[in-house]
């Protein structure tokens, strides 16, 4: 099932919606990747609030997405993690401290927006393009 990404303002916003299969956290790395190219988006929210559950595979897909949207310019926020997802990801190590989490998608959004707000003072508004 795809993860629907949406766009607001230079930001993309991927909801995932149930537990993904590992073609489908692929097809949301490739699918993310193409976006941020097209739109030349600055900054991606993955919400993951729906997921209660993470296997390895989806875990570290979440750190590839992190570090592959970073070196092509976006910074990458994972949000909504909740408490048995963010203990799996405490167990399979210490990769995980580099990315960029928060409580939720309000959080999330604003914690970009204070990050990029001197690249681009349009950033998650709806002028943004």
């Amino acid at each position: 099932m795809p993860v629907p990404i949406l766009k607001q303002g230079a930001i993309l916003i991927a909801t995932v919606q149930a537990a993904l299969s590992d073609s489908d956290t692929e097809r949301l790395r490739d699918d993310l990747m193409e976006q941020v190219g097209r739109y030349r988006a600055q900054g991606i929210i993955v919400d993951v609030a729906a997921i209660d559950v993470i296997d390895p595979f989806a875990a570290r897909s979440l750190q590839t997405i992190a570090h592959m949207t970073r070196l092509r310019g976006a910074a990458t926020v994972i949000v909504g993690l909740q408490s048995e997802v963010a203990f799996a990801m405490v167990q399979l190590g210490p990769a995980f401290d580099d990315m960029n989490t928060a409580l939720d998608l309000e959080e999330g959004l604003s914690l970009l927006r204070r990050q990029l707000v001197p690249n681009n003072s349009t950033i998650g508004h709806d002028g943004g393009g």
